[in-house]
């Protein structure tokens, strides 16, 4: 005998739009990205009258996928929204950069209605973007995200939507919601228990694990001491640094001990570049050479600390060595020997009270920079000591004329004197891959002024991620400084439309080489500049030319002002830099796009190491 379950007239009320638009409030975000679709409007209806999150339409759905993954960066946490199929295809990218970075995203998905699809089941009727597999948006995006839940049911919603959002902050990784439009309007129940991060408990089992991890560093440290017999140990320390928000206890840890630390491309800037105990980004052949000396040549180990071992951190080498400490992944490497199941938040306390207990407060303090020349010889010229050389490091070593050509390396030698000297401003520089980055590195900033993509590498994304950078609330009032080529560029640029309307006074430097893809040169042809006996780079990497400038015209409009200029110079930057400086002046009422004209052959100093030298 059939039995029907009994109907709750108290049913709260709430529905799967409200329900999850007062989970993303309750996550801290404020703005929500994205391209709306007829299947999304009836959720962004919702978000509006709920008015805790503000939506942020963008040209492009890979522009809002760039904008909440900076946004993610910065808060901890973002969200960009699209439509079935073609919206959802675009945000992939961005989805899959931030799947690999470990960017906590939440990508929402509004597809067709239940009754559609029933549709095409019974007589084959496909409508407007779907495809003849029900389940293409989901497969893929299980391919980029640790939980992708199709919703179909509104009884089910909230579990579902709870679990996929408690799987994004625990594993800070994308995940993924597939809403059916039809689901948006009915009720469900309303949120009760908060969403909360479930880290990987500590155990009993994992306390000798962690003594071991740290026994072995101490070891790893007392067998390879300096030629006086001292110990001299590097930190490296990278993007786990910051995506597990570790900037505190690593500031504790070099403070306490004194050790000396560099970063990672990824992990420049997360903390203050002003410790005592900085000495710079590490990135392997492309480090500054002051860098890659103490680094490689003073230092005897090398302790990675959060540090990725990519082919970008590693610039230009294959591997780390047995004298190196790896500890990321949920794990540390000690030379050959491997401890599982250490944690990283444990690791930092752990290690810094055994180094302090071995080499007391501060042991591992000394003038690294002088010392590093003491077998090497010293550059004339060169500073006396640590304080010395800090004081006085450029990227180019002098800094240019005025009615000289810039270069990159001039260009980012006046950025640095700009940012460090000339400006009371708070900024967020952005920095896209190629010769954008390895000029940007060495940039001196404090912590969270620097954001970059430094694994996926999606060309283009600094200009899209400029946007969720400036509307995170942690960098309230800072403004986004956005180095990025003109190839890059040509990918991103309709993004600079959303910085208009958003009235973000943005400054981006678009590096035009003379409309070629410089970085893709010097990896498949470095002989190209080695001189300018070759006079043509290869046919596939040539660009149409743009006048990069003249765009700003077309974006602005009669209340959303932006403005463009060209510089070539050294005293046309140095023009445009006090200009910046003066808040009175109008090209601080929106974004400024600058198109810097470089000549084709001239690249970062710190690509030299793959170019072939000349007879």
């Amino acid at each position: 005998m059939n039995q029907s379950l009994p109907v709750n007239e108290s049913f709260p009320a709430c529905t799967v739009a409200r329900y999850l638009a007062l989970r993303l409030a309750e996550l801290g975000i404020t703005h929500l990205f994205g391209v709306p679709g007829n299947h999304l409007g009836p959720f962004l209806t919702a978000l509006r009258a709920e008015g805790d999150v503000e939506w942020v339409g963008t040209p492009t759905e890979g522009g809002a996928g760039q904008a909440a993954d900076a946004y993610a960066r910065v808060h901890g946490v973002g969200a960009a929204a699209v439509t079935y199929g073609v919206g959802a295809f675009n945000l992939l990218n961005a989805c899959g950069g931030a799947y690999v970075e470990q960017v906590p995203l939440i990508a929402v998905n509004a597809c067709p209605p239940y009754e559609q699809w029933q549709n095409y089941r019974a007589v084959g009727l496909l409508t407007s973007h779907m495809s003849p597999r029900a389940e293409s948006n989901l497969d893929v995006y299980r391919q980029v995200t640790v939980d992708a839940q199709a919703i179909s049911n509104p009884g089910l919603a909230p579990a579902q939507i709870d679990a996929a959002l408690t799987a994004c902050l625990s594993e800070r990784r994308p995940v993924y919601l597939e809403v059916m439009e039809d689901l948006w309007d009915e009720p469900c129940p309303e949120p009760t228990e908060p969403i909360v991060r479930r880290e990987r408990p500590f155990s009993a089992r994992n306390q000798p694990m962690l003594e071991n991890a740290v026994h072995a560093i101490l070891t790893l440290i007392e067998e390879h001491p300096g030629p006086d017999g001292r110990p001299r140990p590097i930190v490296w320390a990278g993007e786990e640094i910051d995506r597990y928000r570790l900037g505190g206890r690593l500031t504790d840890l070099v403070d306490a001990t004194g050790v000396p630390f560099c970063t990672t491309v990824g992990a420049k800037a997360v903390v203050d570049e002003d410790l005592p105990q900085f000495h710079g980004v590490y990135n392997g052949r492309a480090s500054h050479p002051d860098v890659y000396g103490v680094f490689k040549d003073w230092a005897t180990c090398r302790i990675g600390l959060g540090a990725w071992s990519t082919s970008k951190n590693l610039g230009g080498e294959q591997s780390v060595g047995t004298d190196w400490v790896m500890a990321a992944h949920g794990g540390v490497s000690v030379g050959t020997s491997y401890f599982p199941d250490v944690q990283l938040a444990h690791l930092l306390p752990a290690l810094q009270d055994a180094l302090v207990k071995e080499y007391g407060s501060g042991g591992l303090a000394s003038d690294y920079y002088a010392e590093s020349y003491s077998h090497r010889g010293a550059p004339a010229g060169r500073p006396a000591g640590l304080a010395q050389y800090r004081a006085s490091l450029s990227l180019d070593g002098a800094r240019s004329r005025g009615g000289e050509h810039l270069t990159y390396d001039g260009l980012f030698d006046r950025i640095n004197h700009f940012l460090g000297e000339e400006t009371r401003e708070d900024w967020t520089v952005v920095s896209d891959a190629a010769f954008s980055l390895i000029g940007s590195m060495n940039l001196a900033l404090p912590a969270g002024g620097f954001l970059s993509q430094i694994s996926w590498l999606s060309i283009g994304w600094s200009v899209g991620a400029a946007t969720g950078a400036a509307l995170a609330p942690e960098r309230d009032g800072a403004r986004p400084m956005v180095f990025v080529g003109d190839g890059s560029f040509q990918e991103t640029c309709q993004e600079i439309s959303t910085h208009t309307r958003l009235g973000l006074p943005s400054v981006v430097f678009v590096l035009d080489n003379g409309h070629f893809y410089g970085i893709e040169q010097m990896l498949v042809n470095p002989a190209y500049y080695a001189g300018h006996a070759t006079t043509d780079p290869d046919f596939y990497n040539v660009l149409h030319p743009w006048h990069y400038d003249r765009l700003a015209a077309v974006f602005a409009g009669e209340d959303t002002p932006a403005t463009g200029v060209a510089i070539a110079h050294a005293a046309e930057l140095d023009a445009l830099l006090a200009r910046l400086a003066d808040p009175h002046d109008p090209v601080n009422a929106g974004p400024l796009l600058v198109r810097v004209r470089l000549h084709r052959h001239d690249y970062p100093r710190a690509m030299a190491y793959k170019v072939p030298k000349t007879s």
